[in-house]
């Protein structure tokens, strides 16, 4: 039985992640820590945990805790990662995986020299629609992949969005690594990996240009895998009001395959003029599928579902297109 420690009581946990450590067959969530006591005690008597923490080691510490999810902002994340695998404890972190891909780099090495495991919590590759989308490309369904092009644009936050803490943390550097981009383009970049494999080449921009916050705003980068498929990708977080857009399409020689990452979850398939559309229920808990396979790896009855070295590849490409 993995039984779960979570550093971390955000919003994120609420219904993506939190909930799930219970639903999924051999795991059960029995400690939640946060640095409010207050906020620590709510969360626990609401999602019926029996213990909480305000103290993250006290946690980590916890000899019935054998498994440690991080869903603390990125900042803490190498510091909390290795403090768990030194402790013997398997973990899984939040997307990003860190604040930088030096620190990635810290963290595989923990890793590897603890008797813990580690998963990074890109979860969308669990998800059905991604998996579908896996199974289209490798059954040659749109013939041989060519390139990708992904655009994810949205309006520029507003004084309102940026006075909100719960925001303010996600466009500081310093705590988040580099603004919406860095919170946004993980689950896109780690499906790319997911998809065609390991990134032969990797070179972008980026700027800020409506100088709103510290962080870039405005990102453009392009990939070519080893298997010679090529990646271009464009985030602007500054559009005009009501104007938004999350779109990837990949184009092989046959046809292509269009779809959002973050919006409603399904595929169009467009073979010699001929549409076809595959359609996928939305899931209540985003996260559940991961964690049933994290949980899986942690049990020694799968394979690790995001390996660390492909979370340090996400930081990479991040830190190439963000430089």
């Amino acid at each position: 039985m993995i039984k779960w420690g979570m550093i971390g009581c955000g919003d994120v946990t609420e219904v993506k992640s939190g909930p799930a450590f219970n639903k999924v067959t051999g795991s059960s969530l029995v400690a939640v820590m946060s640095r409010s006591p207050e906020k620590a005690a709510d969360y626990a008597k609401r999602h019926r945990v029996p213990k909480w923490y305000s103290n993250a080691q006290e946690l980590i510490d916890d000899p019935e805790v054998n498994a440690v999810y991080i869903a603390t902002p990125p900042l803490s994340h190498e510091s909390l990662t290795i403090a768990a695998l030194k402790a013997g404890k398997s973990v899984y972190v939040e997307k990003p995986m860190s604040v930088s891909a030096e620190a990635g780099q810290r963290m595989l090495e923990a890793a590897v020299q603890s008797e813990g495991s580690l998963t990074v919590a890109h979860y969308r590759r669990e998800q059905p629609i991604f998996k579908k989308i896996k199974s289209l490309i490798e059954t040659k369904a749109i013939g041989e992949v060519k390139f990708v092009t992904l655009d994810y644009l949205q309006p520029a936050l507003t004084a309102k969005e940026l006075a909100d803490p719960k925001i303010q943390w996600r466009v500081d550097p310093s705590i988040a690594g580099g603004g919406l981009f860095h919170d946004i383009a993980p689950h896109q970049l780690d499906l790319m990996i997911y998809f065609f494999g390991p990134v032969e080449k990797a070179t972008g921009v980026s700027g800020n240009q409506d100088g709103l916050y510290e962080a870039d705003d405005m990102v453009t980068g392009v990939l070519k895998f080893k298997n010679n498929v090529f990646f271009n990708g464009t985030w602007c977080f500054g559009m005009p009001e009501g104007q938004s857009l999350d779109r990837c399409v990949i184009t092989g020689s046959k046809g292509s395959l269009s779809f959002a990452v973050f919006g409603q979850p399904q595929i169009e398939l467009v073979v010699n003029g001929e549409k076809e559309v595959f359609g996928f229920e939305p899931l209540q808990h985003v996260q559940q599928p991961m964690i049933e396979a994290t949980v899986r790896y942690f049990l020694k009855e799968g394979a690790n579902p995001c390996k660390v070295e492909e979370g340090l590849e996400v930081m990479k490409i991040i830190e190439e297109f963000s430089s």
